[in-house]
């Protein structure tokens, strides 16, 4: 019903912002990592909605990327995760380690999310895995990857770029293997393979 809401940031609480638009204040529940980004957003925001209807509510689900709202509909989709567990989920891992932990069948990370157990966890690979590709979900952790380094400035235009990607492929975090590239000394830059053994020593 809606899909998107663009507007400014007009209040926040501990778990959802208000995005004022046409004089009226939608009140949109976030994880605590899309709360400070949508904080720290100067001007106008969008955020990509889930409208969720109870007997008892009507409540907004919001997210900065449709990838994430995407993850989050397919949670909802699994048998016994309501959208409070979700985005529960959603908040202790971001949609590419959570497409890695799926496919890689690892139901340690995902039951550390608030309110999943290990037996949620089970079904909820049980219930994704097939959903998902393991080409499809390397191209958008990568994609992710690119788009922060563009934002933040942190393209690197030799080897060690290639390195990083490399650690993004193997399951580290853009943040960690940009971090650990980053502090590879005494390997010439072109030489990837070098810097990537540097790299896996730091992490």
């Amino acid at each position: 019903m809606i899909s998107f809401i663009n507007g400014y940031v007009a209040d926040t609480t501990e778990n959802s912002v208000i995005i004022e638009t046409g004089g009226i204040g939608y009140e949109i529940y976030m994880t605590g990592s899309a709360l400070e980004q949508a904080v720290r957003t100067e001007g106008k925001l969008k955020v990509h909605t889930y409208f969720h209807v109870r007997e008892d509510a009507m409540q907004l689900y919001g997210f900065l990327s449709k990838d994430d709202l995407e993850m989050f509909r397919l949670l909802l989709g699994v048998n016994g995760i309501g959208p409070k567990a979700a985005m529960g989920i959603l908040s202790g891992m971001t949609s590419d380690e959570l497409r890695f932990a799926v496919l890689s069948e690892d139901i340690k990370t995902i039951s550390k999310a608030p309110g999943i157990g290990k037996k949620t966890a089970q079904k909820l690979i049980l219930e994704l895995k097939d959903k998902l590709e393991l080409e499809d979900a390397f191209e958008k952790k990568l994609a992710h990857q690119q788009e922060t380094a563009m934002i933040t400035g942190e393209i690197l235009h030799d080897g060690r770029q290639e390195a990083a990607e490399a650690l993004i492929a193997l399951g580290y975090s853009s943040t960690d293997a940009m971090k650990a590239v980053r502090k590879v000394t005494g390997v010439n830059f072109d030489d990837v393979e070098g810097i990537l053994k540097a790299a896996l020593k730091q992490l």
